[in-house]
């Protein structure tokens, strides 16, 4: 089998650019030339670059025309290829090269592209001529490399050589660096200075404003430049929609999407991905089906990171069906898409499919990364796996050579901690290379309240305090573990502490989705127009569910609950909600809600209940995970 020189060199003698090898290589110059252009222009830079290598390790005396190095810089800027740079630009250096500024530009690209920023700015610091090209590579080079200071300061020195002759590119690439920064004053400059050059109407400079704006947190500045603009692009819409996103107003995100369509801008698969994001908060299943199918009908079905949204979506909302589907049908899938369906088996108390997806996952070639061990330990945590999670973990740098991080102990702390292992779970606590985080401390503290462990459990709210010492929730957790407990003096004294420092309890806060229509129930709201028919078919509820042994009792777990005790019990947010989504949606149609607080025990216990007389299954998003009732049990175990 003939050696890979040996059958380059007979293509390129049966192809006619090679001759034999005594003749002379003053003949040899041209043909390859002309090959190595043509490589080029066929896009099969690879071939071009190794013909290139070929010959240069024949004696490289051959003449390489300006041409040819021009199209060799083209073939390293596409593959991003280090070490095509070094030898392309090694060559062009010692054959002396008379560089022309275009020469010197686009070997100035080619560097910048390949990120060998060190080389690039000695390169342009050599320059002996200069022009805008010349600027705006360098500036853009350094703001894609996140050196936005060091990008401000060449933007500084442009300006004061010829301010003229910025223009809108360069602008557009500063309002990048100020959103890198995540600093509005340099960015409220830029587009004053934008405005008094005439380019506010620049769809670059627009687009680069709105995403400015939205991660710098002004949210109004980005919707008026977006208002402004005169043709508003794909990217334009894009950019407002995620600004919206970005900070939660997802009903706002999900408005502007329709307005999207309504304009007939052509959507794109990062609107889709944003908008399908949207309805994971939402729990809004009617929008992200339909924002599937127009994901399909638009060609962008195979795309990973639509898809992968989906499969999100699905995953979290208990359609593990549905993720599965759109899973398997993904022609390419990364790690983020095994990692959103490991996640979703585990949310919803299939532990032993999770652990299978990943073992399938490595099988697969697939590398694991923190966030899939993450996944996979949660899963054995939730359906109860501690032996397997053991295993994984130890396994994780032992075989996988991933460092387990504060996320991973606070996961293994909450797996000892569901098992009752309380002494073992805060020796691991205590013991791990890693300072203890709010999160561990929480998982700690969560263990304590579920198994009534007043003493440990005083002991990492203390914790907690010092480390959070204006969060609610820690005083919440500690409040329902006296309450639990029978101690109601120190209980008291919590919500005097809170008092003290003007924490008061938010009233939780509900939220479903009817007929994509969002509604927000507050406990004992009566705003809702159909409240008379919520609040009725609430006591059949409660008449059904007694029936199979419901009695109120609220998070103190007390059997002496007055009438007015149970009133309010009755009347959480939570039921309010389920009450209204049973009179509103066909009896098959699943429900899914959003809370703002943690579900109760009594309202946990409730929809359990609730779940087996209508047979419905719910998903319920609380402030602690997700909750998958279905036949009267709930993915979490009884454990949150």
């Amino acid at each position: 089998m003939p050696r890979p020189l040996e059958k380059e060199e007979k293509d390129l003698k049966e192809s006619g650019h090679l001759a034999e090898r005594d003749s002379e290589k003053s003949n040899l110059g041209p043909g390859i030339c002309g090959q190595i252009e043509k490589l080029v222009l066929c896009k099969r830079y690879n071939e071009a670059l190794e013909l290139f290598e070929i010959v240069e390790c024949e004696g490289g005396d051959f003449d390489v025309n300006v041409d040819t190095y021009d199209a060799l810089v083209g073939a390293c800027i596409a593959l991003r290829s280090i070490r095509g740079v070094k030898r392309v630009f090694s060559h062009m250096v010692n054959s002396g090269v008379d560089f022309d500024l275009y020469m010197m530009n686009r070997v100035l690209l080619m560097h910048v592209r390949c990120r060998m920023m060190i080389d690039a700015r000695q390169l342009f610091e050599d320059m002996p001529e200069r022009n805008l090209v010349s600027w705006n590579t360098i500036i853009g080079g350094l703001v894609d490399s996140g050196d936005y200071l060091d990008a401000f300061s060449l933007f500084l020195m442009m300006w004061e050589e010829d301010s003229d002759d910025v223009g809108s590119r360069t602008f557009a690439t500063m309002v990048r660096a100020s959103a890198g920064l995540e600093l509005i004053s340099p960015g409220q400059q830029l587009h004053s200075c934008a405005l008094k050059m005439g380019l506010s109407g620049d769809v670059f400079v627009s687009c680069a404003l709105i995403d400015m704006y939205s991660k710098c947190g002004s949210i109004e500045d980005a919707k008026f430049v977006f208002d402004m603009m005169p043709e508003k692009t794909t990217v334009a819409w894009n950019s407002v929609i995620a600004g919206y996103a970005l900070h939660g107003y997802s009903e706002e995100a999900l408005s502007m999407y329709y307005e999207m369509q309504d304009s007939g801008v052509k959507m794109d698969h990062f609107t889709y991905s944003m908008i399908i994001r949207v309805c994971t908060r939402l729990a809004s299943l009617p929008h992200a089906k339909q924002a599937h199918a127009g994901l399909i009908r638009n060609g962008f079905g195979s795309d990973v990171v639509a898809s992968t949204a989906l499969v999100d979506f699905y995953s979290k909302w208990g359609r593990i069906g549905d993720a599965r589907n759109v899973f398997d049908r993904m022609p390419q899938k990364n790690v983020i898409s095994w990692n959103a369906l490991i996640s979703g088996y585990g949310n919803h108390g299939r532990g032993a499919e999770a652990v299978d997806l990943f073992q399938q996952m490595v099988r697969q070639g697939m590398v694991p990364n923190h966030i899939t061990f993450l996944a996979v330990l949660s899963a054995c945590c939730y359906s109860g796996l501690s032996d397997r999670g053991w295993e994984i973990f130890e396994s994780m740098s032992r075989d996988y050579k991933v460092k387990p991080r504060a996320m991973h102990y606070a996961c293994m702390v909450e797996l000892l901690g569901r098992e009752g292992l309380l002494d073992e779970a805060f020796s691991l606590l205590r013991d791990s290379p890693i300072k203890p985080t709010i999160n561990m401390w929480a998982a700690l503290l969560t263990a304590c309240r579920v198994h009534k462990n007043l003493e440990l459990g005083k002991y990492a709210a203390e914790k907690l305090y010092g480390m959070e010492p204006e969060k609610l929730s820690n005083y919440v957790v500690l409040l329902n573990i006296y309450s639990s407990s029978g101690k109601l003096q120190e209980a008291a004294e919590v919500l005097r502490t809170l008092r003290r420092k003007g924490l008061r309890m938010l009233p939780a806060c509900t939220w479903i989705e009817i007929k994509k229509q969002q509604y927000v129930f507050f406990t004992g709201d009566k705003s809702h127009p159909q409240t008379k028919e919520i609040y009725d078919n609430l006591e059949e509820v409660k008449l059904q569910i007694s029936k199979h042994g419901y009695l109120p009792h609220g998070n103190n777990l007390l059997p002496d609950v007055d009438e007015r005790e149970e009133s309010m019990l009755l009347h959480h947010s939570e039921k309010l909600a389920i009450s209204f989504g049973l009179i509103s949606t066909p009896s098959s149609t699943p429900l899914q809600l959003v809370q703002s607080h943690r579900i109760c025990n009594d309202c946990h216990n409730a929809i359990k209940l609730i779940s087996t007389v209508y047979q419905r299954e719910i998903v319920f998003r609380d402030g602690s995970r997700f909750h998958h009732f279905k036949d009267g049990h709930c993915s979490c175990g009884d454990y949150w």
